[in-house]
């Protein structure tokens, strides 16, 4: 699987979906700016693609290249995987369904609704969501699309690297957020150890850190404050030896971290995330991770379904 997830492959996949997708900007702060030590900070804002979140980039990737019949598209999401399918669907005049748990936020119920699928909300947790989703696909002949675990949503993330090795060419490090794996695995496929990609996960949905630990994907905790978009019960199994491969590190940050990330944020460059959104911004803010007083370090912002004002 590692070598079916190349640098040609993102690029083919890139060249499917680039009219489809934003090419997202990014942001240069002053490490000052967030009372951390540093050579250079960039923000990529992924959180400006459609719908709020990089999922469209994997939905497209798999609708666009799939045969999909009259029964449409099917996805589970914790919702902005599910928010991203219905989009995609919508735009390519596709039938979808969407199965989402009820810890997801009005926000993204609310994104997934005004895209005219068909919602469906099964369980407390996404894994609830994606055994009724499994069942629906069986019953109907529907397509799913799966939220990370799927070739076609991998190289579809993994079209963030492609961008960000063209805006930012000197960066040395990425602190990328980590659910299921997908985003990770993609950005991870295309720098290949080019540069330092390192996961960041809350504590309370330990993922990708338990699967590391006990050398394959195995379930792990599922709640916190970014449970709607961080919290599948394992990694992917097509994700693991990925990360194997080519993420130098995963650190573990806390609720209040995470919180207090999204806070700075909103006040330093009025960046509105959501929780899973400032996961990775939390492990630099709160001093988990220490850059060299050298490096170029870069921070994936992707995840804006949220209320701002609350921020």
């Amino acid at each position: 699987m590692l070598s079916d997830l190349t640098k040609s492959a993102i690029e083919e996949t890139h060249r499917i979906i680039r009219s489809h997708i934003r090419r997202t900007p990014t942001l240069t702060l002053e490490p000052s700016d967030l009372e951390v030590e540093a050579h250079k900070l960039t923000l990529k804002l992924e959180y400006l693609q459609h719908t709020g979140s990089f999922k469209p980039r994997g939905a497209f990737a798999n609708l666009l290249t799939h045969d999909i019949g009259s029964a449409g598209v099917a996805a589970a999401s914790g919702g902005n995987h599910g928010a991203a399918v219905a989009y995609a669907a919508h735009q390519l005049g596709i039938p979808a369904h969407i199965f989402i748990p009820s810890v997801s936020p009005q926000a993204k119920v609310d994104r997934i609704r005004s895209q005219r699928a068909e919602l469906s909300i099964v369980g407390e947790r996404y894994d609830d969501a994606l055994v009724a989703c499994m069942e629906f696909v069986g019953e109907s002949g529907a397509v799913n699309v799966h939220a990370f675990d799927q070739r076609e949503t991998i190289l579809g993330q993994g079209s963030i690297g492609l961008e960000l090795d063209d805006q930012v060419p000197d960066l040395d490090t990425l602190l990328v957020s980590v659910g299921g794996g997908g985003l990770i695995a993609g950005i991870a496929s295309w720098f290949a150890g080019a540069i330092k990609v390192i996961g960041v996960e809350p504590r309370l949905s330990p993922t990708l850190t338990a699967a590391l630990e006990a050398g394959s994907p195995v379930d792990a905790p599922t709640d916190g404050i970014a449970a709607d978009s961080l919290a599948p019960k394992r990694v992917g199994e097509l994700i693991f030896p990925i990360a194997k491969a080519h993420v130098a590190e995963v650190i573990l940050v806390e609720d209040d971290e995470i919180s207090d990330a999204q806070r700075t944020l909103w006040r330093v460059a009025r960046v509105a995330a959501e929780p899973g959104g400032a996961a990775a911004a939390a492990a630099l803010l709160s001093g988990r991770y220490k850059p060299d007083p050298d490096e170029h370090v870069g921070l994936l912002v992707s995840g804006a379904n949220t209320d701002a004002v609350a921020l």
